[in-house]
């Protein structure tokens, strides 16, 4: 194990990138040298206040730094999967937000560059990250919980847009390929492989261009069944909320709080060394990095979940054309 510096490169300082750089100042060891962004003004912004020397709005001139051992893309997701592919091929270790692709050829791809290259390649599923779904995850594995069911709403009030901080965003966002891809991958994570998965999905808005609604049902090799709702016209409240049944016991997921069925709150503060999910999905990140291993939630560990999510998208484009 390595305890030189994992120096960071992160491209997409939005509000998602903040969130990873906040968490990345927890962690020892860790050097942000490297800024992109859309705009220079906003890179360097961001690079002066979280102390990198280099800022730009080229991925490229990132890659090509020999101070550069890693970079989280918190890009656009149609972005995603070119920029992974070129942080491999660059001889950089890469963390991409969720999700990996907005196609399953793309993921393939990518799957296959990680191969070529043997580096970190990790997809930002927060949620196995999550103290409240890592408690729920370790009674299932001690073989004290079986899950048979997981009740999900996924919902927002987007009707422009804007991302988490409420800025107005250069790309639009995605119900299937997006939100749906941090349940479609926690449901396999906590019951094993998805073997069926339907879905259907309501009208287009006429502006953004995608569906506000969307259901979809999913079944894994053990039986047990997962329902999920996800809107983006739903008028509070907002977030997504699990909830677990499983042979022995019901639990609700709020976030990052956790209550039983009849609502008494579960204490999941000594779960991990943290209660931040993004700070704990960095930890591993870097971690994998210093051990010379592939992450939890590594590019293989996550790719089934873009298999299910393809099959679904050729679903919905076969009943009405959607694309």
């Amino acid at each position: 194990m390595s305890n030189a510096p994992v120096r960071i490169a992160l491209a997409g300082a939005g509000a998602f990138g903040e969130k990873h750089l906040d968490g990345l100042k927890n962690i020892a060891g860790v050097e942000i040298v490297s800024i992109i962004s859309r705009t220079g003004e906003q890179a360097a912004a961001v690079a002066a206040k979280y102390g990198a020397k280099h800022s730009s709005t080229e991925l490229a001139d990132a890659l090509a730094r020999d101070d550069v051992d890693a970079v989280i893309l918190c890009t656009p997701t149609q972005m995603h999967a070119q920029q992974t592919i070129a942080c491999l091929e660059a001889g950089k270790h890469v963390q991409v937000e969720i999700p990996l692709s907005d196609s399953w050829a793309d993921a393939q791809a990518v799957m296959a560059k990680q191969q070529e290259t043997g580096l970190v390649a990790m997809v930002g599923h927060t949620r196995r990250f999550n103290p409240s779904h890592q408690w729920v995850h370790k009674r299932i594995v001690a073989g004290d919980l079986a899950l048979q069911q997981l009740d999900v709403q996924t919902y927002f009030f987007r009707r422009k847009n804007i991302n988490a901080k409420g800025e107005a965003r250069s790309w639009t966002d995605h119900l299937l390929w997006h939100h749906a891809a941090h349940t479609i991958d926690l449901f396999a994570y906590q019951s094993g492989k998805i073997v069926a998965a339907n879905v259907l999905q309501g009208p287009r808005h006429p502006e953004l261009g995608i569906a506000m609604d969307m259901s979809i049902q999913l079944k894994a090799e053990t039986g047990a069944l997962c329902t999920l709702s996800l809107s983006f016209n739903n008028d509070g409240p907002l977030g997504t909320f699990f909830r677990y049944i499983g042979d022995t016991g019901t639990y609700i997921a709020r976030y990052d709080d956790l209550f039983d069925g009849r609502d008494a709150q579960i204490d999941v503060s000594k779960v991990d060394v943290s209660m931040n999910g993004i700070e704990l999905q960095d930890r591993e990140f870097i971690a994998a990095i210093r051990e010379g291993r592939q992450p939890n939630s590594s590019l293989a560990g996550v790719l089934d979940c873009y298999r299910v999510i393809g099959e679904l998208a050729a679903q919905l484009e076969a009943q009405d054309g959607w694309s």
